[in-house]
């Protein structure tokens, strides 16, 4: 137990052990000594209590063995997906996780930046759906490694790794215009933010290259969840029944849509198809099953990690840039049919 002058010091561990101050710091710093001097240090730290420092340790050696993954929305599968892959790469390595949903605040994400000057991780990795000026001013300046899954100017002299959304949701458009379906409606997240004006360019490119005009009636713009898929869905069949099918921003939106579609009497497929993004549990789980087109967040999770652990590594300097190709999963929500994939960039 610790003695009542106050906290156990590495003077009081040698007093009790017999050796000197100098044994005690290396024998506490994993720098090695003689056996019985390890033995008589370790017994003489359990019995004054004394429990390492770790950000006093972190301070001295450069290095917690923490990193940071910040991620707008820690209840989406699909953050959940790029979580299990970055803890795959750097859990065997020493490495613990810490994980912030910054729910797509811009300051937030600014702030989790800023903090790595405080060296309370070793490196970040972030996932922002809006990139500012001020987003690119601060990741110029952090004080550790930073990765960024998504979108980032050419120009940015940060490592990232994005999804192709555009020809993701060409594939997921096309699909449905090859079911037969031509009244399609667009659920789509925000659109200030990149995924929001990527989905919606992929949209509107698919539909011009098949000579059709996009309609604005058919686009409602909502935020990225299960109760907002509904409520849209809801809006556009009140004011267009004629709709055959709707392509959302991403399958909690998808799985909204579908509850409206239930609500309705509306069969899946027959009546409205339905194709969501992400290719998340949910897309699989849901009934009938969801199509939905897998942006590899796994992938972009194990790709961001990698590159992470590289930058602490101080193996590589040039700025690494990655894109992972979409691929779409085709399910009973608009075939009917069991699963098949198909992979495609437009």
């Amino acid at each position: 137990m610790p003695t009542s002058d106050g906290p156990p010091t590495v003077e009081t561990i040698a007093a009790r052990a017999g050796v000197s101050i100098a044994s005690v710091s290396r024998v506490l710093n994993g720098h090695g000594a003689r056996p019985n001097t390890v033995r008589r240090v370790e017994q003489a730290a359990a019995e004054l209590g004394y429990v390492p420092n770790g950000v006093a340790r972190s301070l001295k050696g450069g290095r917690t063995r923490q990193l940071t993954f910040a991620m707008p929305d820690v209840g989406n599968p699909a953050y959940v997906s790029m979580v299990r892959q970055i803890q795959a790469v750097t859990k065997p390595l020493g490495y613990r996780l810490l994980l912030h949903s910054t729910d797509a605040v811009a300051e937030d994400e600014l702030d989790v930046v800023r903090s790595l000057a405080d060296r309370t991780s070793d490196g970040l990795i972030l996932c922002p759906i809006r990139v500012t000026d001020a987003h690119m001013e601060v990741l110029a300046r952090a004080a550790r490694p930073v990765v960024v899954i998504g979108s980032l100017p050419g120009t940015a002299a940060v490592d990232s790794v994005r999804a192709d959304s555009v020809s993701g949701t060409v594939l997921a458009v096309r699909h449905l215009m090859e079911c037969g379906r031509r009244r399609i409606a667009f659920i789509n997240g925000p659109a200030d933010t990149v995924p929001g004006r990527n989905r919606l360019i992929g949209y509107e490119t698919a539909l011009r290259e098949a000579g059709a005009v996009p309609d604005p009636e058919l686009i409602v713009t909502t935020d990225f969840g299960i109760e907002a898929g509904a409520r849209a869905a809801h809006r556009l069949l009140d004011a267009h029944p004629g709709i055959d099918s709707v392509f959302c921003a991403n399958d909690q939106l998808a799985l909204g849509a579908a509850h409206a579609a239930h609500d309705r009497d509306l069969r899946i497929p027959e009546e409205l198809a339905v194709v969501g993004m992400d290719d998340s549990e949910l897309a699989r789980a849901g009934h009938p099953a969801l199509t939905s087109v897998d942006l590899g967040s796994a992938e972009r999770g194990r790709i961001a990690a990698e590159m992470l652990v590289a930058r602490l590594d101080g193996g590589r300097h040039e700025v690494r840039c990655e894109t992972v190709a979409p691929r779409l999963s085709v399910r009973e929500s608009t075939t009917g049919a069991r699963t098949r994939t198909a992979a495609g960039v437009s």
